[in-house]
């Protein structure tokens, strides 16, 4: 076993559905107010009333260390970081926002935060678009955009927060694809990656427009937004290798490759897989001796549609992942990768009483996050099939000070590049100015910058 430098730890030692970026054609309207008598009524998420004032250490007061390995969370990290940074926009003025595109009315009937939300609509494989405008022009250089948001179509729509300067540039920053289990409506924060700019670069400390759009690739489109923050951007950018299911590729080749070039990376392991030694399957003395080496070992859940199970059920299986993921001293334990992306609303409530942080959103395209802003439990990442736009994921990550997890299986499966591009992406981080970490290094950014 190689025993690897401290170099790649370098960071907690210094730490304290496609792209569009045209201009949004169409009629101009303002939002109807008919319904501004807003009842006040949250949309029974499970969230509390978050008024973003507490300090963001939750109940075992850390700011600084992983939390205690054990079988339930000492806090909901959803409820207890679900307000992030500054409120830019509360979605609580109804002619703050103007339609350009599509439809959108205030609803008083779902709200993330406050008394209302807005609901965009689209059908036909339209968009729609809604803007506001900033009381003057205001320097966005060092800031990250977040916003809570819900749908009922996540499986044919892209969402996108673009900036505008007063010279009419723009930036688009967008969340690529949306995975949930089924249509329930569930409110979850995205702090989207940059995806692209116009053709004159934006200029950042001079914004005096924000725009929301839904990209729809299908019959039709729903999404609510609300409670648009910003956040302070990181100080340089981040990448985490994240593999899933435990196939023994993560242990050789990749395992040798990782100490070669002296990156750590993460393995989200299948307990029956392991357990049951199922072939082309790591065992737990190798996943064990990986996470001596480095690497970090999170959970993959009970392999099965957890949307398809019950409360009782899905609360068995979960806390039976957990329970076996302390019993072997699995460091990563808190971390979760939901099987076959797939959750929905009561999922996520039922994960957080066992895990901090995980998810996730996962598009074939560059879909990075802000590391301040992102729904602890629904960050997104990118398949690793092709080097090209891993390589632009690192790029992007570097130039905007923002996160990318890729995501990788097996060499010789069609979702993973093959071994000699693997080697080639490790040589790309390698000569670039990011820093690879791990979930722990993420979750404690996150927990800072709340």
């Amino acid at each position: 076993m190689t025993q690897r430098r401290n170099t790649r730890r370098r960071f907690l030692a210094a730490s304290s559905a496609t792209a569009f970026a045209a201009a949004m054609a169409g009629c101009t309207d303002f939002l109807s107010d008919e319904d501004d008598d807003g009842n006040g009524d949250d949309d029974g998420n499970g969230d509390d009333d978050g008024n973003g004032d507490d300090d963001g250490n939750g109940e075992n007061g850390d700011e600084v260390e992983s939390p205690e390995l054990q079988v339930e969370t000492e806090y909901n990290s959803r409820e207890e970081f679900r307000q992030p940074g500054d409120q830019l926009n509360d979605f609580e003025t109804d002619d703050d926002w103007t339609i350009l595109e599509g439809e959108a009315e205030m609803d008083d009937e779902y709200a993330f935060d406050g008394d209302q939300s807005i609901r965009l609509m689209a059908e036909d494989e339209d968009n729609a678009v809604v803007g506001t405008e900033l009381d003057e022009a205001t320097d966005m250089d060092d800031l990250d955009l977040s916003v809570a948001v819900q749908t009922t179509t996540p499986h044919n729509i892209a969402l996108e927060i673009q900036v505008r300067d007063i010279y009419g540039g723009h930036a688009s920053y967008m969340l690529q694809s949306i995975s949930y289990g089924d249509e329930t409506p569930g409110w979850f924060r995205m702090c989207p990656g940059f995806a692209e700019e116009s053709t004159t670069p934006v200029e950042q400390d001079a914004i005096d427009e924000i725009r929301l759009v839904v990209h729809n690739t299908g019959d039709e489109a729903e999404v609510w937004f609300d409670d648009l923050r910003t956040h302070e951007k990181a100080d340089e950018g981040y990448v985490i290798l994240c593999w899933d299911d435990g196939f023994e590729d993560f242990y050789e080749p990749a395992g040798d490759l990782h100490d070669e070039y002296d990156v750590n990376a993460v393995q989200a392991v299948v307990r029956q897989w392991t357990r049951d030694q199922r072939d082309e399957v790591m065992t737990i003395d190798q996943l064990l001796e990986r996470q001596e080496a480095g690497d970090q070992i999170v959970a993959h859940g009970t392999h099965t549609e957890w949307t398809d199970l019950d409360d009782e059920e899905l609360d068995d299986a979960i806390n039976t992942d957990k329970n076996w993921a302390v019993n072997n001293e699995l460091e990563g334990g808190h971390y979760l990768v939901f099987p076959h992306n797939d959750f929905d609303d009561r999922v996520l409530d039922i994960a957080s009483n066992y895990y901090y942080a995980g998810g996730f959103n996962q598009s074939g395209s560059p879909n990075l996050t802000g590391v301040h802003g992102f729904d602890p439990l629904v960050m997104p990442r990118t398949i690793g099939h092709d080097l090209d736009i891993a390589m632009d994921c690192i790029d992007a990550a570097v130039e905007h000070n923002q996160c990318t997890v890729l995501n990788f299986h097996a060499f010789d499966l069609d979702n993973t590049m093959d071994v000699d591009e693997y080697e080639e992406l490790l040589e790309y981080i390698n000569e670039s100015d990011v820093e690879v970490i791990d979930f722990d290094d993420l979750w404690k950014m996150r927990r800072e910058g709340h």
